[in-house]
């Protein structure tokens, strides 16, 4: 692809926009940045309107609507953002030529298998979040736009936005106790190594039919693992004790199992993705928290 290939990415504050924002100088092409306020995905025309003057050979759809308990009573903004506004990015891409990059969740599985998932195995949602995202992924794979990919990932953190990481370096600070649950097993994701990943495949992205990819970082740990990982390397003396699922009810039923399997994206793309705790340790160093 030539070096003055121009890119549109959406969903810019998020935690993975924000990261490929702050990537975006080590790589020779033009990026378009939008929040939510400066494009709505939803409208068509807009979007249309966009994609011809700046003349976008690639969008990468960092927009979701990512708030899953708020998700169950909120169908309809869940749906419009996950599901018709991915619909709308498809079809534009698939008449315009432009390559769509588009990011999914774990959650499109139940949770209920025994080894970590392949992309083609059976999806089943569990909640509304899931559904929706499910649904966007079926909006693309159904209009199948050329060179076009899905690209499902879990437990997202980074140096950007609310995270995981982030409220438990704060109530690590304010506590001397927390109860974490432990029964709920997945890998999380650096949102800044995804990053990387999406830039250093865009030209490699060569396909008929659009295909689905998954990403996290390597390793296999539950939520407490995590947190206790967390305080450790941050030096904070909060005693983290596990607690089951059952004893943290929440409006939306998580799975409880959401290993991804990424020899495909490994293979296909020739990347090596790193460990767990070394996405960690560098998001808790650009924090000021490693000690």
């Amino acid at each position: 692809m030539p070096n003055s290939l121009n890119i549109l990415v959406t969903g810019t504050n998020g935690q993975l926009g924000s990261e490929i924002k702050g990537l975006s100088k080590e790589y020779k092409y033009n990026f378009f940045f939008v929040t939510k306020e400066e494009l709505d995905i939803s409208k068509f025309e807009k979007v249309k309107v966009l994609l011809q003057e700046k003349n976008i050979g690639v969008i990468i759809n960092c927009a979701a609507y990512t708030a899953v308990d708020k998700a169950q009573d909120d169908i309809e903004k869940a749906n419009l953002i996950n599901n018709l506004a991915v619909k709308n990015l498809a079809e534009l891409s698939k008449k315009s030529a432009v390559k769509l990059i588009h990011i999914s969740t774990d959650y499109v599985f139940d949770g209920t298998n025994y080894r970590p998932y392949r992309e083609d195995d059976l999806t089943n949602p569990c909640n509304i979040y899931g559904k929706s995202k499910h649904d966007g992924e079926k909006a693309i794979i159904n209009i199948n736009p050329k060179d076009s990919i899905i690209i499902r990932t879990s437990w997202v953190y980074s140096f950007y936005g609310n995270n995981f990481v982030k409220t438990m370096i704060k109530l690590g600070k304010q506590k001397d106790k927390l109860s974490v649950i432990f029964d709920q097993i997945g890998t999380p994701t650096y949102a800044k190594d995804l990053a990387k990943t999406i830039l250093d495949i865009i030209p490699l992205i060569k396909n008929e039919n659009v295909e689905i990819y998954n990403y996290s970082n390597e390793g296999v740990l539950s939520w407490y693992d995590f947190a206790k990982e967390i305080m450790k390397m941050a030096k904070l003396p909060c005693v983290i004790e596990p607690i089951e699922s059952f004893e943290y009810p929440t409006p939306s039923k998580r799975p409880y199992y959401s290993l991804l399997n990424k020899a495909k994206i490994k293979n296909r793309f020739n990347i090596k993705i790193p460990y767990w705790k070394d996405g960690l340790d560098d998001c808790l160093k650009r924090l000021g928290e490693r000690r």
